[in-house]
Order: structure tokens, then sequence, then C-alpha cells
């Protein structure tokens, strides 16, 4: 009986994993992004280049920043983590925020409705609104600096940023918020949580 041997490959360099296929990405940006994007366009744009190594223009045409490998590029998903970073300025987060997307792997952002938690019209649903953001922010910052993310409350959609056990923590913060809870049980609750991860660490 004949003994096949295994087949050993050489090591590729990451420059040749780069398919062709996968080094281009044109990601859209809303209408409603475009003036901030010119205004903070140097802040986007350096990190592409000088930490990712890519190549990027803005295609005021097309309304879209357009993104591709260069020859410098050592990242595999370097493409994927600019179009997360852009993606995550356009659902308006900070550019300081949006850059921890390209320089941590353990980052999401996670996006939900306050109907898909219950379903509120008129003057409800800006209470609930109300009790997110709270009196000049106070309740957002809370559950943000207790959970270590960044949240934005963008018409009746929360956009959260974060690792995924910390999203997790905000976003069961925010529910309670949105089902009718009192800020002050939210901040009794966020304080029992953040008291158990300095026990673990």
């Amino acid at each position: 009986m004949e003994i096949i041997e295994k087949p050993s490959f050489p090591a590729l360099k990451p420059s040749e994993l780069n398919s062709k296929k996968n080094s281009s990405r044109r990601i859209p940006i809303p209408p409603h992004r475009m003036t901030p994007l010119r205004k903070d366009w140097l802040q986007v744009y350096t990190p592409l280049v000088e930490h990712l190594k890519l190549q990027v223009r803005m295609n005021l045409k097309k309304k879209a920043i357009d993104v591709r490998c260069s020859k410098e590029t050592e990242d595999i998903g370097a493409v994927q983590k600019a179009a997360d970073f852009i993606k995550a300025y356009c659902l308006g987060f900070e550019i300081g925020d949006a850059v921890s997307l390209l320089r941590l792997d353990d980052l999401y952002v996670d996006t939900f409705e306050i109907k898909d938690v219950k379903t509120l019209h008129g003057d409800n649903l800006s209470r609930a609104i109300g009790r997110i953001v709270g009196k000049d922010g106070k309740t957002k910052f809370t559950i943000e600096n207790t959970s270590r993310t960044r949240i934005v409350v963008a018409d009746t959609k929360i956009h959260i940023l974060g690792s995924f056990q910390n999203i997790k923590i905000a976003r069961d913060a925010v529910v309670h918020l949105i089902l009718g809870s009192s800020p002050g049980k939210v901040y009794s609750k966020l304080r029992t949580i953040s008291s158990r991860l300095k026990e673990r660490f």
C-alpha cells in the first residue's frame, strides 16, 4: 500500500494573503454625515493611512469613501477594520472612540431600536429616550463609564461601542430604562456589576 506524504507549504507573507477581491471597499456615507466628514477628514484619513497603511479617498460624486490596500499594507483585515471605523464614525461616535476599533480586535458596534424592546409612541417614546440620556446626559455618561462603552442615541436607534461583555452590561441597563425602571434602580445595579468586575480583575 502506497503511503502518501502530507504536503508542506511555506508560510505566506501578509502581502501575499491579500487577495484582489478583498483589497478594496467602498463605504457609503449618509447625507447628514457628509458635512462633519469634510470638517474631520484629516482626523479620519490619518489613522487609516499611517496606522493601517491603506490608500483612502473621499468620493464626493458617489458620497462614499474608497479604501484599498497598498504595497505597504501588512494587516490582512485592514480594509475590514477601516470599514468598521468609518461606519462607527457615520453612526455618530467620536473619532477618538471610533479609532479604538482600529487598535483593538475585540471591539464591536451593537445597534438596536427602542421598538425592538417595547413598542412606544408619542410622549411615551420621548420619555424613554429622556430616561436613557438623563438630565444633561448624566444617565448616559454613568452607563458608559461603568460599562466602559460608548453610547450614541440617534432618534429611536441606540448604538453601543465596546467589548462583547461590556456591550451586554450597557444594553441591559438601557433596556431596563426603556421598560420604565427609574435611573436610581439602574445606577444601583450598575454599581453592583462594577464592583463585581473590580473583584474579578
